[in-house]
């Protein structure tokens, strides 16, 4: 009853103010294979949209997942850029180019094939490979997958791109100024010409204009397209317009246990998890009726914010879906949603976690209570609020949990068999296959004279059909590793290892010990079985050294740190 009372209230896509709708023009009888629409979520928790049990306003990506099929056990790398890689190539990413981040890449990885730091040569982009078969291939949003010309979106295969270089840019394009230069400015380029941010946009509405008109323009009415829409939202620093902060005012007053409990239940009534279900804890933060009245309010003032984000991110995919409907081309449009990773919860203050007062004044940052969610704040929403948003798993992004790697996932539209839920294990390294086989081509073994890796990936078209349930095994293996974090999937279940110290971006820390969880029992990490089930555990690491040994991985040099306990 409750999806169905979801589904009846969304009936309208929202539009407004600097986010209406614009048209496109009708395609020509050449546009007969399906067009491609994958739209990115930055950081987006799995449990934020309205189809997914959140309580933030997304009516036009709740009215997609709903007509469509919606995935709970899709899975990414633990952070953005090693995502994107195996996003774009359909290969493991300690191949393709991101076995670290780039800015997180330590000496004893450096010149190791596989830690480039961009998208390297031994793949080919999915944009190149629809490009060749004969799409117009098109991206808006963050890259993250190189900094240079000869790494950008248009080298890499995309006919009109506008994007984000690196991780992250404020999001009104107040970086773009000396002082931010030497600190954290965000770069783009458009095509192969360097560009700046535009004076009184916003990065979401931005890029959604410039997908919708790269799509208006004649080369995209003679062939099918491939539209990449990755917005950066809602990645830190957290800011959106005052009016859309304004709508959220005290709807999160009642903190993030309260927020991540309401969420699990609507999951179970929407029949996204068991009745049985149990969260795993919120870990490594004080209660919030420990917290100050002012200290609640702040905390309170970051979460309107980043829904107020994700509440612009929805309109403005109803922006495009609604120009795609106009011009006639969304009924031959296949639309794949998804996130790069769980939640950040790093505690965010400043670029680089700067803390000299003069170089924040400098800034210009004002992270006072009035001010957070403006262009010249800068905050993250933190670690409670992150947690909260990946209910009921464990942990957020950057860790090998399922709270870093399960994402918010579905498929919409052409060739789709709609109004499901799939609990299938999936991973990010299937969406290249996947597109190539439903623009009914096929991955060659060279592109432009030189050998690529195949794909590791699985073909979704059966299931995004109806006709498969699975894609893969209960004997098959999958396998995770970033900051020496490390997991293997085999069937429901995981062995997960946290790193004691190996990067200074987790906040959480392992002992040096391999867990192992049953998911079909305990979906939130919360009963290690490691000591009950010592043979499965000695077989599934077995696995995942076989893994880094096939990958090439590296593990990055320990770091002296100071250790949190284990969750």
């Amino acid at each position: 009853m409750r999806e169905i009372a979801i589904a009846a209230a969304l009936t309208a896509i929202v539009c407004g103010g600097t986010v209406s709708a614009q048209t496109l023009p009708p395609p020509t009888a050449a546009a007969q294979r399906p067009n491609i629409l994958l739209i990115v979520a930055d950081d987006l928790g799995w449990s934020d949209l309205g189809a997914f049990g959140g309580n933030i306003d997304t009516p036009n990506l709740d009215r997609l997942a709903l007509a469509g099929v919606r995935f709970t056990g899709f899975h990414t790398a633990p952070t953005c850029s090693p995502t994107r890689s195996m996003l774009m190539s359909g290969v493991d990413n300690h191949e393709a180019g991101l076995g670290t981040m780039a800015e997180m890449l330590s000496p004893n990885e450096a010149g190791h094939p596989g830690y480039e730091g961009y998208l390297n040569d031994r793949v080919a982009s999915i944009a190149e490979l629809m490009q060749q078969g004969g799409y117009h291939t098109l991206m808006a949003g963050k890259w993250h997958l190189g900094l240079t010309e000869e790494r950008s979106p248009a080298a890499r295969g995309f006919d009109r791109s506008f994007a984000l270089l690196q991780g992250l840019g404020n999001h009104f394009g107040a970086d773009q100024n000396a002082a931010w230069a030497e600190v954290e400015q965000a770069k783009y380029r458009q095509d192969r010409k360097a560009v700046r941010f535009p004076k009184g946009a916003y990065s979401t509405d931005l890029f959604a204009d410039k997908l919708i008109s790269f799509l208006g323009e004649p080369a995209g009415t003679q062939k099918p397209f491939f539209a990449y829409l990755a917005f950066s939202a809602p990645h830190w620093p957290l800011q959106a317009p005052d009016v859309d902060i304004a709508k959220y005012k005290g709807r999160f007053n009642a903190g993030p246990e309260a927020l991540r409990a309401a969420r699990l239940e609507r999951q179970k009534q929407l029949g996204l998890v068991p009745a049985s279900v149990v969260a795993h804890p919120l870990v490594g933060v004080p209660a919030w009726s420990s917290l100050t009245s002012e200290q609640r309010a702040i905390e309170a003032r970051k979460m309107e914010v980043y829904a107020a984000m994700v509440d612009r991110l929805d309109r403005n995919v109803g922006r495009v879906i609604d120009a795609l409907r106009a011009s006639g081309q969304l009924d031959n449009t296949l639309i794949l949603f998804t996130a790069d990773n769980g939640p950040e919860g790093n505690e965010i203050a400043a670029p680089k976690q700067v803390t000299d007062p003069a170089t924040i004044q400098k800034l210009g940052i004002d992270n006072s209570l009035a001010n957070i969610g403006r262009g010249n704040s800068y905050v993250g929403y933190g670690f409670a609020w992150a947690q909260a948003g990946t209910a009921p798993s464990r942990l957020v992004k950057g860790y090998t949990t399922e709270g870093g790697t399960r994402t918010v996932t579905f498929a919409s539209g052409k060739g789709v068999a709609g109004g499901r839920v799939s609990g299938a294990l999936l991973h990010v390294t299937d969406i290249a296959p996947t597109m190539l086989a439903e623009a009914g081509l096929a991955q060659p073994a060279t592109y432009k004279g030189r050998a690529i890796l195949p794909f590791e990936g699985r073909d979704l078209s059966q299931l995004l059909a109806g006709k498969a349930d699975a894609v893969r095994t209960p004997d098959d293996l999958t396998a995770w590793e970033l900051f020496d974090g490390r997991a293997i999937r085999q069937g429901d279940w995981k062995a997960v290892y946290l790193a004691p110290a190996s990067s200074r971006y987790l906040k959480q820390r392992g002992d040096g010990h391999w867990q192992l969880f049953d998911l079909s029992k305990d979906p939130g990490e919360t009963i290690d079985l490691a000591d009950r089930e010592p043979a499965r555990l000695a077989a599934l690491t077995a696995g995942w050294n076989r893994y880094a040994a096939a990958k090439g991985v590296v593990s990055p040099a320990p770091q002296v740190v100071q250790k949190s306990p284990a969750p």
